[in-house]
């Protein structure tokens, strides 16, 4: 199986990015993921992560499935595999209503059929095969003179019990954001195996990657209220509400809730605990950031992945996770 992970956007500085993946793959880290936001394009992002390494696996944590038609992507994960010698991991999700509608002038109407839908027809195309027919995406692609690496994997992003058993059925692997280590074993694990089991597969070689927030910082209080601050666009999402709430932390979306509403945004940050946060990573010294990993080997993760968050030495909290590889 993978071994442990980070995630490494290009933020600010893409050459700056390409030095942590360089350092990530000197570390012995396995892979890298690039998350998909407003600003450099993920895929391409690889590219240049592929030119600038030799062995660490590079994937996308995620590629928003309305924001490219199954051909291109289909076409740009496998020119990034061929360029990085077989090194591709396409992580795909279907994102929110919210940046669905607004930037890429989309509908999310039926997400788990539409995924499924998507991946089948990539899978199809590495395959050589005339997709199957669809409704959201209908496609008669097939590459031509171009032997793509048919087992390319696909990783799907879920939340939902519903995506984590259509994860299990159809992919190679899960990405999860802002999943803790209880959430992973009482409910990922079970609902990916239903989804497996539905394929006639077992759970051996599934690939399980959550994304651990991690920071070796100086000041952990400051830290914490910058997460906080990121943290508030996933509490005003609905996936991301109800599997917080599944976790157990209805206490503090029912506290940022009341503090929105009073237009009280410091209030509603202030509901995210102290306890929340320490369950989703580590945050202080390399002993937090390796005990943060830990919980989440322990809890069935296969590949968590180091994701260090604003305000943290980048290169210290990369050296933390690597002291367990």
């Amino acid at each position: 199986m993978p071994g442990i992970g980070t995630f490494i956007s290009a933020g600010r500085s893409l050459e700056q990015a390409t030095e942590r993946v360089r350092l990530a793959e000197s570390l012995g880290y396995d892979s890298t993921y690039v998350t998909h936001i407003a600003g450099r394009d993920s895929l391409t992002v690889l590219a240049a992560y592929a030119a600038a390494t030799e062995q660490i696996r590079l994937g996308t944590g995620v590629l928003p499935i309305y924001s490219r038609t199954p051909a291109a992507t289909a076409q740009t994960a496998a020119t990034i595999d061929e360029l990085s010698g077989g090194r591709m991991v396409l992580g795909v999700g279907v994102s929110h209503r919210l940046t669905v509608e607004a930037w890429y002038g989309q509908s999310i109407d039926r997400p788990v059929a539409e995924m499924r839908e998507y991946v089948g027809a990539i899978r199809a195309m590495f395959r050589g095969e005339e997709p199957p027919e669809g409704e959201k995406w209908p496609t008669k692609f097939r590459f031509m003179g171009y032997d793509v690496r048919p087992e390319l994997p696909i990783y799907v992003a879920a939340l939902s019990p519903n995506m984590l058993r259509l994860a299990g059925e159809i992919g190679d692997g899960v990405l999860l954001w802002l999943c803790d280590p209880p959430y992973v074993r009482d409910v990922v694990i079970p609902e990916v195996t239903k989804g497996r089991e539905r394929a006639g597969k077992g759970l051996e070689g599934f690939d399980i990657v959550p994304a651990v927030p991690a920071a070796v910082t100086a000041d952990r209080d400051a830290t914490l209220e910058r997460l906080r601050g990121d943290l508030v666009t996933y509490l005003s999402l609905p996936f991301y509400r109800s599997m917080l709430e599944r976790s157990g932390f209805g206490g503090e979306i029912a506290g940022f809730d009341e503090g929105i509403a009073a237009g009280d945004v410091e209030r509603a940050k202030a509901s995210m605990s102290e306890a929340m946060l320490d369950s989703l990573g580590g945050f202080g010294g390399g002993a937090e950031v390796r005990g943060a990993v830990e919980r989440y080997l322990d809890a069935g993760a296969t590949s968590p992945g180091v994701s260090p968050v604003p305000t943290a030495d980048f290169d210290a909290t990369l050296a933390a996770g690597a002291e367990l590889i």
